[in-house]
């Protein structure tokens, strides 16, 4: 397999990275970088010892059998279609794209060319949430009732995208795959004080079918330095999950119990369990490689980034109308999707 990376800035220049990782260990047998960056370009290609192109047009024409697409969110759309008309599989980093008709009409081309298409969902392969999703599978933390999560942090917001697409998307994916199903409605505020137009902070509430999940994100707070965390409530168990600390799940045997009419705080203490800690990134290439291959199913397919991608927009309706909106059925295209795509 002959593996592309296109857009070689900070996050693309990790993906460079481990698909040089891989070629030198076998799993793949060459690696091509594109950029428009000629500079940047040389400088990966010299460091990893790899072909480069500027342009992600010529990489069908060079044998490239599939691709990372970690370009901004805006060119998502176009560099995805053209290469899956040309027989290329795709992964493409978050968010699929800007648009519900825009991601679907990516998913919509894979199913068309019978390609592969993954989305850069990376924290389904957290190790410390992939973990924590087996025991909810397993129903240690009983019924799920209440999600939180808060992404927080001090720095100028983006000039491209906002807090909600650069950051909510994660969340809303992660509420999504540890409860395995969408919310009903959703309610969202947007503040953009600093650079108007660009949301600096985004609060959501998802409201499911008996749970809750509210999503705290932020470039504008000082206090933590940078905080990543979730916590996960069920009838039996909560569960807190440092995102920092990759492969740590704590579980708190802690639970309101009704005996004699009398409710009591049932707490019998902490348990700290320790995953396997392997790179997020790298198992999400691998899981990518191998469904290209036909060996594998991936965990984050093309129709999880453009389910996402619609929630945003709810979201976002939300925030302009100031209500809540009913979130409404799937987009349409799904129930056409093939196994591969989906």
């Amino acid at each position: 397999m002959k593996y592309g990376v296109i857009g070689t800035g900070y996050w693309g220049s990790n993906h460079a990275r481990v698909a040089s990782e891989l070629a030198a260990e076998g799993a793949i047998d060459d690696v091509v970088l594109c950029d428009v960056d000629e500079r940047r370009l040389a400088e990966l290609c010299e460091s990893y010892g790899v072909e480069g192109v500027t342009d992600y047009e010529r990489l069908p024409e060079i044998g490239v059998d599939a691709a990372t697409i970690s370009t901004p969110s805006p060119t998502h759309h176009e560099i995805a279609t053209t290469l899956l008309e040309r027989g290329v599989d795709v992964i493409v980093e978050k968010p699929l794209a800007l648009d519900g008709d825009d991601a679907w009409s990516i998913v919509e081309t894979a199913r068309e060319h019978d390609r592969t298409l993954a989305v850069g969902h990376i924290f389904r392969h957290h190790p410390a949430l992939v973990d924590l999703r087996d025991r909810i599978d397993r129903g240690e933390l009983g019924r799920l009732k209440y999600l939180t999560t808060s992404r927080f942090s001090f720095r100028a917001p983006r000039e491209t995208t906002g807090a909600l697409y650069s950051l909510g998307v994660h969340d809303v994916d992660v509420s999504n795959y540890l409860l395995g199903r969408d919310p009903e409605r959703i309610y969202c505020s947007l503040d953009d004080a600093v650079r108007e137009g660009i949301d600096e902070t985004a609060t959501l509430v998802m409201e499911y079918d008996g749970a809750t999940s509210v999503i705290n994100e932020s470039w504008q707070v000082p206090v933590f330095g940078k905080r990543r965390d979730l916590v996960v409530v069920g009838t039996e168990k909560a569960a807190y999950v440092d995102y920092l600390d990759d492969n740590v799940v704590e579980l708190y045997d802690s639970r309101v119990t009704e005996r004699g009419g009398e409710l009591r705080v049932r707490d019998e203490g902490k348990q700290v369990h320790t995953a396997p800690n392997d790179e997020p990134l790298r198992a999400e290439i691998e899981d990518f490689v191998a469904a290209s291959r036909g060996d594998g199913t991936l965990r984050a397919p093309g129709r999880v980034g453009a389910r996402a991608v619609e929630l945003l927009e709810h979201a976002t309706r939300s925030a302009e109308e100031h209500t809540v909106v009913s979130v409404g059925e799937r987009g349409a295209r799904t129930d056409a999707m093939t196994p591969r795509n989906r």
